[in-house]
């Protein structure tokens, strides 16, 4: 697994510089800030979690601590993809909850000016899953929000889930 360095990454604040991850699945690419990012690892089997809602794929083992994966694919309406030997997981902090994305492939770490984060809800008004939309010199990132990833129903029913199957809430 692959460690991301938080001390190195600075926080959006306006006026200064930030870092993201940038990752693909389903032909899109994504962007998490990189102070919540924890750790990337190789993709392994994903296990089902029965009460799960559906924006969940499952459940993995990350040293010892059970951690949800978010389906990116689900909550967008894009068809699933079997897990790959190339795929990877960006493991990351939403809230008090550790949780992880299955990703096609990883770009790495990309700087932000001031000013090259546009806020998704001056795009769209269906921006509810994304926190803003970064402007790089090779295209667009969709930033996501994890804490904004799973509606409170959604939140609860993977609590619920995670508490019947015995294994309690992730931390």
């Amino acid at each position: 697994m692959t460690g991301i360095h938080e001390e190195s990454s600075t926080v959006t604040i306006a006026g200064r510089k930030s870092e993201i991850l940038v990752f693909a699945a389903a032909g899109l690419r994504f962007g998490l800030y990189s102070p919540i990012v924890k750790e990337l690892a190789r993709s392994v089997l994903i296990t089902p979690l029965s009460g799960a809602p559906a924006v969940v794929e499952g459940i993995v083992n990350v040293r010892g601590a059970v951690v949800p994966v978010f389906d990116l694919r689900a909550r967008f309406r894009f068809p699933p993809k079997p897990v790959e030997l190339s795929d990877r997981l960006v493991i990351f902090r939403a809230g008090e909850r550790t949780a992880a994305f299955r990703a096609d492939s990883v770009e790495g770490l990309a700087e932000l000016e001031p000013g090259k984060v546009e806020d998704a809800k001056k795009v769209t008004t269906s921006s509810g899953y994304v926190a803003g939309i970064a402007k790089l010199a090779d295209g667009l990132v969709l930033i996501h929000d994890p804490e904004t990833f799973l509606a409170t129903a959604e939140s609860e029913a993977l609590d619920a889930a995670l508490s019947a199957d015995g294994r309690g809430k992730s931390k």
